[in-house]
C-alpha cells in the first residue's frame, strides 16, 4: 500500500479527509466536532485514537472546528503555519501539540514529504498542500503524490505547477455563477466575497484550472467544497463535461455536501 485517501466529508458545513500511507494516519483538515469525526472515522473502520497527524489548510471553522475536541486525544500533533496556529488556538480552551512550518517549505512527517504553498483566500495565511511518499524509480515503493487545495479565489501560476505531477488532485468548485447570483439568502456583499478573488473557485474558474493544467499524471480529481444552496452535482457534471472528456484516463469524483468517499488506492 503506498497511500489511500478519502473525503469524510466536505462543504460549508465542515471539511475532513483521510491520508493513509505505511506509516502515518493523517488527516487534512478537521472541519467537525471531535465526536462527528470519530463517527465518520468508524464508517471507514479507523478512529481518533489511531490518527496520528492533523494538517490544517487555515483557521475558519469548518477547516478546524475539531481541534478543540481532540484534547481528549493529547498523540495527535497538529501542523500549521504560525499564524493559522495562532488564530486557531485564540479560540481553544487547551493547547494542542502544535508543529509548526514556514509556508512554503518542503518537509517531512514519518513517510510523507509535505509540501505547502500559499492559496489567496480571506483568511490568515490559508495554504494547499502537496503530499507525497514512495522514491522515484523504485519498484517496490515508487512516489505517489497528492494535491489538496480547496478555499481559493483564483489559481496563480504556482498552484498550477504544484497539482501538475501529482497523481490525485483535489480542488473545490464551489459554487455555480448563476445559482450564486440568483441566491436570496446571501446578502450582495457576501456574493462578492464569495466570488472574489480571496473568496471560492466557481465551477467555472475551477473547470479553467483542470483545463489550463490537463496533466497526463493525474489519475483521479475530486471535485469538493460544493454549496448547498448554491450549487448542485448536476451542475458540477455539467460544468466539467469537456474537461472529463479531454482527460479521459482520469477518473473525476464530484463530492456532494455531507456526503463522505470510498477510499481510493494509489499503489
Amino acid at each position: 500500500m503506498a497511500m489511500r485517501f478519502c473525503i469524510l466529508g466536505s462543504g460549508s458545513s465542515g471539511n475532513a479527509a483521510l491520508l493513509i500511507t505505511e506509516g502515518a494516519r493523517v488527516l487534512v483538515d478537521a472541519g467537525f466536532s471531535a465526536r462527528k469525526l470519530g463517527t465518520l472515522l468508524a464508517a471507514v473502520g479507523e478512529s481518533l485514537e489511531r490518527i496520528d497527524a492533523v494538517f490544517l489548510t487555515h483557521e475558519h471553522g469548518d477547516h478546524a472546528a475539531g481541534v478543540e475536541g481532540m484534547k481528549r486525544f493529547p498523540h495527535i500533533r497538529v501542523f500549521a503555519n504560525a499564524a493559522t496556529a495562532r488564530a486557531v488556538q485564540a479560540g481553544l480552551g487547551h493547547r494542542p501539540d502544535w508543529q509548526m512550518f514556514e509556508t512554503g517549505a518542503r518537509f517531512r512527517f514519518r513517510d510523507l514529504e509535505i509540501e505547502s504553498f500559499t492559496v489567496p483566500h480571506d483568511a490568515q495565511e490559508p495554504v494547499g498542500f502537496r503530499f507525497s511518499t514512495g522514491r522515484d524509480g523504485d519498484l517496490f515503493a515508487p512516489r505517489r503524490s497528492l494535491a489538496f487545495l480547496t478555499d481559493l479565489g483564483h489559481a496563480p501560476q504556482h498552484v498550477r505547477e504544484h497539482i501538475r505531477a501529482c497523481e490525485v488532485v483535489v480542488v473545490e468548485a464551489n459554487h455555480c455563477s448563476e445559482l450564486l447570483k440568483a441566491d436570496t439568502k446571501r446578502p450582495w456583499s457576501t456574493k462578492q466575497r464569495i466570488s472574489g478573488r480571496h473568496g471560492h473557485l466557481s465551477n467555472e474558474t475551477a473547470r479553467e484550472l483542470l483545463a489550463g493544467v490537463a496533466s497526463p499524471h493525474w489519475r483521479r480529481v475530486y471535485l469538493t467544497h460544493l454549496s448547498r444552496d448554491c450549487n448542485t452535482p448536476a451542475a458540477v457534471e455539467l460544468a466539467f463535461a469537456s474537461v472529463r472528456a479531454a482527460l479521459a484516463a482520469c477518473e473525476f469524483a464530484v463530492v456532494a455536501p455531507g456526503e463522505s468517499t470510498p477510499f481510493y488506492e494509489l499503489a
